[in-house]
């Protein structure tokens, strides 16, 4: 039996942005019928109402002294007539009767004729004889809605008559339903109009959407050649901007990670190579004593080389992984690095290069972990000595300044270009010819940031100064 039903229907991007603004489209016109089309009914009688009642006041006071007067009837209904042709409203004059149940309401003038204008009960007349002030209401009749204005008339303190003006407001309720049909009318154009306009926004929206997924799917891939076409400044605009630098970002560290694969190869390689070497030689017993010691001191070259290549890998790995355990504490870092400095005293001779360091008197401490600040020095240490050449001067400062401590290396070497200032802290990268992984200022500008400090450089001809900053 085959399956009907195959779970949750997946409603597209573009047909859940079309059932939305339709959505929103009908809701506005939902308010306008039920909202505005009746508040709109209900001030127009209001001003019928009122209108009427204004009239009640100012015509039926030359009706009022008729009643209880010997005034012959033709007289009183020419007084009536006159009130209906200056105000254009049907006025009767009705007389109230007392009875044991109450009062009664007896008609006694009427400015139109019975056979050509509705029934009315009168109700709003009996409210106003009960009030004893002029009342309004509406009144419904075969004929359709009446709207009515009835004044009383005292005499010796109660009501002895009432005056009724009425007009028929079937003009109001049938502008009122005209209105609601072209809402409703309009609504439907609207709504449909809002379909298809939605459907055609949402439809390029999805379409630009797909478009990021597909290029994302390539990425995913490897593939960071082709790029996004930018052709608006909105927000999707904006994230294919985004998207197409993240892919020039990702082709960057791809070109990096395959020249640092080949540069661990070559480093790796090389003193593996010589190692193997060295091996042999030295299994030769002909070999002299100066000459064996000249091969066990290359050797001892090449293992220090392999050592300083792992170590930096392994770090790496740790800072990657968020596994490199840091434990910060109270130091005094011009004693630290007078102590680091003070390790490269072999490596300076053996390299003819001076070290100068300016320390501030007294303590400069700062809060951090001591064995990776020591390490950051020796990084900067060992780069300047790379990267400049023999009979160069370094200088490594250490003084507080704004609540913070900066550590500064500076040498007289050639200088950084401008373009490799920017990517001078990447992984793997390095900016000239010189051997090495390109990963010791990578590593040292990591483990600045995980003790809430910041390593910058500053870099001219004939001068590169390299500032670790700590809070202090």
């Amino acid at each position: 039996m085959p399956r009907l039903f195959r779970g949750p229907v997946r409603l597209s991007l573009s047909t859940r942005l079309a059932l939305l603004f339709s959505a929103i489209t009908l809701m506005a016109f939902a308010v306008l019928y039920l909202y505005v089309a009746p508040g709109l009914q209900t001030r127009l009688l209001g001003d019928q109402l009122a209108q009427l009642s204004s009239d009640a006041r100012v015509h039926s006071r030359t009706i009022g002294r008729t009643v209880g007067s010997s005034q012959p009837l033709s007289s009183v209904q020419d007084r009536v007539n006159a009130a209906a042709l200056a105000t254009g409203d049907r006025v009767t004059l009705l007389l109230v009767n007392r009875v044991p149940s109450g009062s009664e309401l007896s008609e006694l003038a009427d400015s139109s004729r019975r056979s050509t204008t509705a029934a009315l009960s009168f109700a709003v007349g009996r409210a106003a004889v009960a009030s004893g002030r002029t009342t309004t209401g509406t009144e419904r009749t075969g004929a359709g809605t009446v709207a009515e204005a009835a004044y009383p008339v005292v005499l010796r303190g109660r009501p002895a008559a009432v005056i009724v003006y009425s007009v028929p407001a079937s003009g109001v309720v049938r502008a009122v339903a005209t209105v609601r049909h072209q809402i409703l009318v309009a609504g439907g154009i609207a709504l449909l109009l809002a379909l298809i306009g939605s459907y055609l926004v949402a439809r390029a929206l999805a379409q630009r959407v797909k478009r990021l997924e597909l290029a994302a799917e390539k990425v995913a891939a490897g593939d960071f050649e082709q790029a996004i076409p930018v052709d608006s400044g909105d927000e999707l605009g904006q994230l294919a901007v985004a998207f197409n630098q993240m892919q020039r970002q990702l082709a960057q560290l791809e070109s990096a990670r395959k020249k640092f694969i080949a540069t661990a190869s070559h480093e790796l390689r090389t003193p593996i190579f010589s190692l193997g070497g060295f091996v042999e030689l030295l299994e030769d017993d002909d070999l002299d004593p100066d000459t064996r010691a000249r091969f066990l001191e290359q050797v001892r070259d090449q293992v220090e080389r392999l050592r300083k290549l792992s170590v930096d890998l392994l770090d790496l790995s740790r800072l990657e992984s968020g596994s490199l355990e840091l434990r910060p504490e109270q130091v005094d870092l011009s004693e630290l690095t007078r102590s680091v400095s003070g390790e490269f005293e072999p490596v300076l001779a053996q390299h003819d290069s001076h070290l100068e360091l300016r320390v501030t008197p007294g303590r400069v401490e700062a809060t951090c972990d001591p064995v990776r600040v020591a390490q950051i020095v020796r990084i900067l240490i060992d780069n300047a000595l790379v990267h400049t050449p023999s009979g160069s001067r370094i200088t490594v400062t250490a003084r507080r300044a704004d609540g913070h401590v900066r550590l500064a290396v500076r040498d007289d070497g050639e200088g950084i270009e401008s373009q490799a200032l920017v990517r001078i802290f990447e992984p793997f990268y390095t900016a000239d010819d010189a051997q090495g992984s390109g990963l010791g200022l990578a590593i040292a500008s990591e483990l600045a940031e995980r003790m809430a400090g910041r390593l910058s450089v500053d870099s001219r001809p004939g001068e590169t100064t390299f500032t670790l900053e700590l809070p202090a």
